[in-house]
């Protein structure tokens, strides 16, 4: 199925190209004015250059054909050349009553096969998950979403830092501490610590430092001690990261990490060697992916560091041999932070020098933004300490408890909403800015908040409850502005959908589920569907509550966040 403007583009395109123009020239969108008009052509004026014919002119050939088409209520020629659209409100009805019958709900799927694999999450498995794991999580699952959503095959893998110096220094630290044995038991509590209290080391001992770094390489390169200390670590780290990643409903399809991607190390290393690549730098292997026309310098990636261990540009490129063998992706997309912006920089060229991949192109970094306190500063525990995921999701929840409905659905409904709260709250910032999470304001039910969304659908429950079985039909006739408004957003959904894949931007979603609730909160208060005695508008107005949640619930998934029956 077409989106909207696909649509009213194929009608459009179709007369620039009968009178004699190029077929491409006839793109809608929705108009500057809606005061106006609710869509508008603006080729005409491209046109004029091309054909050296005043645009106006051009506009009115362009017109009179549109003219003769049904499903237009006016076309209309304004200023220099705009072609102003208005559509019947039998094309509106029954383009709706297709998205409602669609099996994807109007969204567009795409023509070709493609394959994204979305390297997402990214946690440290040398430690607990802190809030700062909150955007990759949330975005990265919504982005996948939302390329499934339009028809393609998504890979969602999690890429845990699980082969590093962090694993070295936990282990030291375990070691100092007389832990480090065939059979550990690491409490909770300890695992809070481990890592923190190491780094402490790490900064302030240099001999901690230096045998950190040791035990790096010892486990890198298959020491048995090492190794069986690693995986009983990756036992109680895996643990708690799953629990929170199911909580935030985050579905990776794999769970591989760097230790995955070393097994391609010697591979990489052939393929380096072959182009000649590799040089010698104080003792390391580096690779120069300089380029002349580099604005700002580009260091050389590090392949291998002094003392032969691996870093997390080794196991990238690596993690890229691993998923061309496994998948064959069209493209691979990495969701995170800003900050690393250089890092797969450097990455993506030296990929695409060691003929890893054909096209450098198909490697994005799709970075993201902070997440703050109400001050503008990350947000910080009360001890100071970066913030637990798992403190600063109870915080919200408790939060959210607090004003639930009662009811034996209370607790589990509340942790649904304390996850919208999170999850809406971050997508609907563009994923590049930095945005402040605000408690009062996130869970409130009203403005641009989870809480908002799930009590649009609330509220359509209850009409239904009261209403009972109900047969509804396509309606033939709009009653009302504000019934008009809702379907004109609603019909915005599919081409919303593919602006969000296009921009990789799950904030276009989540903006038009506002602007979708906005519009039915007008609609339901000013049109009383259950003691309307006219059969026709209580049907029509039944029918287009049910659109509007069918609808409501597309934009939800594509965000990863669940509904609840009744708030």
């Amino acid at each position: 199925m077409n989106s909207l403007l696909m649509e009213l583009s194929k009608k459009a395109c179709a007369a620039f190209q009968k009178c004699g123009y190029q077929y491409e020239l006839g793109l809608v969108r929705t108009s500057d004015r809606p005061d106006l008009c609710a869509f508008q052509c603006n080729g005409a004026f491209p046109a004029a250059k091309m054909y050296r014919k005043a645009p106006s002119v051009i506009a009115g050939e362009v017109a009179k054909i549109l003219k003769n088409d049904s499903d237009f209520e006016s076309v209309s020629v304004k200023g220099a050349g705009f072609i102003n659209l208005d559509v019947t409100d039998e094309f509106l009805l029954r383009f709706l009553n297709d998205m409602v019958e669609d099996e994807h709900t109007g969204v567009p799927q795409t023509e070709k096969e493609e394959t994204i694999f979305i390297d997402y999450g990214g946690p440290n498995a040398a430690k607990p998950l802190h809030v700062g794991h909150v955007r990759s999580a949330v975005i990265g699952e919504s982005l996948k979403r939302i390329a499934k959503a339009t028809g393609r095959k998504t890979i969602g893998d999690v890429h845990l830092g699980d082969w590093g110096l962090q694993m070295g220094m936990v282990m030291k630290e375990l070691e100092d501490r007389g832990k480090l044995s065939e059979k550990m038991e690491i409490s909770p509590e300890e695992w809070d610590t481990l890592y923190s209290q190491a780094n402490a080391k790490k900064k302030l001992d240099p001999e901690f430092d230096k045998a950190a770094h040791e035990i790096t390489y010892k486990f890198q390169t298959g020491d048995v001690k090492y190794l069986s200390a690693w995986k009983q670590i990756m036992d109680v780290s895996l643990k708690g990261i799953r629990e929170m990643y199911d909580i935030l409903g985050a579905e990776f399809d794999l769970w591989h990490g760097e230790s995955d991607a070393a097994k391609y190390v010697p591979e990489l290393m052939d393929a380096l060697d072959k182009r000649n690549l590799l040089v010698d730098s104080m003792g390391a292997k580096v690779v120069d992916v300089s380029r002349e026309d580099d604005a700002a310098p580009v260091p050389p990636v590090i392949i291998k560091k002094m003392d032969g261990s691996d870093i997390y540009a080794t196991t990238d490129l690596a993690a890229i041999i691993e998923r061309e063998k496994l998948c064959k992706p069209d493209e691979i997309w990495y969701v995170v932070d800003n900050r690393q912006a250089l890092h797969f920089k450097q990455v993506f060229r030296c990929a695409k020098m060691a003929g890893l991949v054909e096209d450098e192109s198909k490697l994005m970094h799709l970075g993201f933004g902070t997440i703050n306190g109400e001050d503008g500063k990350p947000l910080k525990s009360r001890d100071g300490n970066v913030l637990k995921l798992s403190d600063f999701y109870e915080g919200v929840y408790a939060s959210v408890l607090a004003r639930a409905a009662e009811g034996k659905d209370r607790e589990a409904n509340a942790r649904k909403i304390a996850v919208a709260a999170i999850k809406f709250g971050d997508l609907i910032n563009f994923r590049a800015k930095d945005y402040s999470f605000d408690l009062e304001k996130f869970t409130s039910y009203e403005g641009k908040t989870g809480s908002f969304i799930l009590y649009t659908i609330s509220r359509i429950n209850s009409v239904f409850k009261k209403a009972g079985e109900v047969e509804l039909h396509a309606p033939s006739e709009i009653y009302t502005d504000s019934e008009y408004n809702l379907i004109h957003i609603l019909l915005s959904t599919g081409d919303k959908f593919l602006s969000a894949y296009e921009d990789k931007a799950p904030n276009v979603i989540a903006e038009n589920a506002f602007e979708i609730a906005s519009a039915f909160s007008s609609f339901y208060a000013e049109n009383k569907a259950l003691a309307e005695t006219d059969e026709n508008k209580k049907n029509a107005w039944l029918y287009l509550m049910s659109a509007t949640k069918k609808i409501l619930l597309k934009h939800l998934d594509a965000l990863g966040i669940e509904a609840v029956e009744r708030m």
